[in-house]
């Protein structure tokens, strides 16, 4: 059975302001739990989500960049440093963004796969699964961002 989240939303905004809510560390720690993804968006790159949390700056999530297609897909692994699970590459999961605009609306989809061979996997897929939410509360933070313009 493949363990795979995914979830759509449609953001009232051109594809170019979704975008860079996506990559802008400024713009995702405002629906990110406050973590800044640092990355040079290139494939091979790493991605370093970083936090302040009682005055430390920390590292919850840390990847690379798998994909990328600018305005249309980004693609990237995560994995928590912390966790004590090995840190190797079938101990990532991936999150895949894929944007389409039509009519000045962008439709943003994001799927989290890669459970199945992952350390932890079923429990790390229930914990992102959420009955069911998913990435939805995030993407309803990013369609708010985004259509107010911040």
């Amino acid at each position: 059975m493949s363990l795979k989240v995914e979830n759509t939303i449609t953001i009232d905004a051109p594809i170019g302001r979704v975008w860079d809510a996506l990559v802008n560390p400024e713009k995702t720690m405002q629906y990110m739990f406050g973590c800044k993804a640092l990355s040079d968006w290139k494939v091979g790159d790493a991605v370093i989500w970083k936090m302040m949390h009682e005055g430390k700056e920390i590292i919850p999530v840390s990847g690379y960049v798998l994909a990328i297609d600018p305005m249309h897909l980004l693609s990237y692994s995560v994995i928590d440093p912390n966790s004590g699970m090995e840190i190797v590459p079938e101990n990532h999961l991936r999150v895949t963004y894929q944007l389409a605009e039509q009519n000045n609306q962008t439709t943003l989809i994001v799927t989290q796969d890669g459970f199945e061979d992952a350390a932890d996997g079923q429990k790390r897929y229930q914990d992102v699964y959420n009955n069911g939410d998913g990435w939805n509360p995030i993407l309803v933070m990013i369609k708010k961002l985004v259509e107010e313009g911040h």
